[in-house]
This record gives structure tokens, sequence and C-alpha cells, in this order.
């Protein structure tokens, strides 16, 4: 048995050919291929000078956070699930990627339990204290970009599916964020691959019956892209420098 995260499911090509999303968090009818309208398409972020840059809506940090002063690409710690690279570009808003700004980035197992906190859990009796899975922090480079491996995030009961981070531009300011997925995706992850499908019951909230991700609104959605081996997850997120 490896501690290996999961190759994607034989049936991602179905999941993801149920919905596209670009990085404006628009969906596309089956069929269609985000990278046709999306800025991540070939992985060409935004380049220096591109225009006015919404900024990123900052959201709740939630009760799961902490510090575990672990500076890492690989947040995995051989937790199992289905490979996910994260990849968050920093910029201004002017567009411009931010050099050396601290990303961390803190999420879920597939089984829905945080790292470092005990009653978690369908029963509240799960306790990961002194545990630092699926957590970490790096420091942005040229374009702006920190990349972590993990795995794809389950889910817990009132929340849909998503992954907590924190944007330092600077050492005056903070920015607080989430990044959401598509409800396809995730159901049909959720249903077939283990251990997502090992826990009894079913997620109850979906994106539009969350009430974090409604007020993130499109800006928070990830454009999801296909790898050989893993999915990808994109997003830009624009901040408040200075």
């Amino acid at each position: 048995m490896t501690d290996k995260p999961s190759s994607l499911p034989l049936s991602r090509r179905q999941a993801l050919g149920l919905v596209a999303v670009t990085a404006g968090g628009i969906f596309l009818p089956a069929g269609a291929r985000a990278g046709q309208v999306s800025p991540y398409a070939g992985l060409a972020l935004f380049e220096a000078g591109a225009g006015v840059c919404a900024i990123t809506p900052e959201v709740t940090e939630g009760p799961f956070y902490f510090d575990p002063k672990l500076e890492r690409t690989d947040v995995t710690e051989g937790k199992k699930g289905v490979a996910l690279n994260v990849r968050l570009q920093i910029v201004d808003a002017a567009c411009r990627p931010l050099l050396g700004a601290r990303v961390d980035i803190w999420h879920c197992d597939a089984q829905g339990a945080y790292s470092g906190y005990p009653g978690q859990g369908d029963g509240q009796d799960i306790d990961t204290s002194g545990q630092s899975f699926l957590r970490g922090w790096q420091r942005t480079d040229e374009s702006g970009i920190a990349s972590f491996a993990t795995i794809y995030p389950g889910w817990y009961r009132g929340r849909t599916t998503h992954i907590h981070f924190k944007v330092f531009p600077d050492d005056r300011s903070v920015m607080t964020g989430q990044m959401f997925f598509p409800d396809s995706l995730s159901e049909q992850i959720f249903a077939t691959v283990a251990p997502y499908n090992d826990r009894p019951g079913k997620r109850d909230t979906s994106n539009a019956r969350d009430g974090i991700a409604r007020q993130a609104g499109p800006l928070s959605q990830a454009a999801l892209r296909e790898m050989a081996d893993a999915y990808q997850a994109l997003m830009v997120v624009a901040v408040k420098a200075g």
C-alpha cells in the first residue's frame, strides 16, 4: 500500500464533461473547453500590465486555522485522496504579479477532518491534535505563483467543498479567502473514489447553499484542468498591496 495520492478516477473525463469552469467562474455546456475562454489556458496566467483586476472578496478564516510553520510545496503528509495541484497567482489591483508574498493553504482530508483539532467528524469523535496534514505555506515566485501538491478536499456538514488560504502581500497586511470547486466534480469523486466514498451519509451542502461561497462569488471559483495524474486547480487572487 502506498501513501501516494490516488491518480485520477477512471471516469474523470465523464466528470469534467459535465461542467467546465473558467477563471471567472463561468460554467460552459458539456463538451466546451474552459481553455477556449479562460486566461489559464496553457498555464498562461495574468501577465504584468494586463489591466484592472477585481479585488478577490475576503471571507471568514473559519475555526481551523493555525500556523504550523511549515514552508513546503507538498502538504499531503501521506493523506490518501485524488491528487490535486493548487496554483494561486497573487496579483495587485493592476494585475501585476507579487513576488515574495506569503501564501498559506489549509483544508480538510477525504473524511472531512482538519489537522490539529479535536471534536471533528460526523460523530465529533475524531481528534487530530498535534498533526499538521494538508497545511503549509510558501512564497510566490516572480510570476506571483505559489503551487501546492495536495489532495482533493472532502466535505463536512454545513459546508461545500473548499480550500482556505491566506495571503500576506507584505508585513503589514493579510487577505483571507476560500477556493471553491464545481459541484458535479465533487459529487462524482465523493460517490465513486475511496476513501471519499468510505464514509456514511452524503454531502449536505452545495455551492449554491453555502453562504460563504455565495459571499465569495465567482471570483473564488477554481478553474479546473485535467492533467495526466492529477487535477489542477488554478485561481488568480487580486489583493490590495501596501
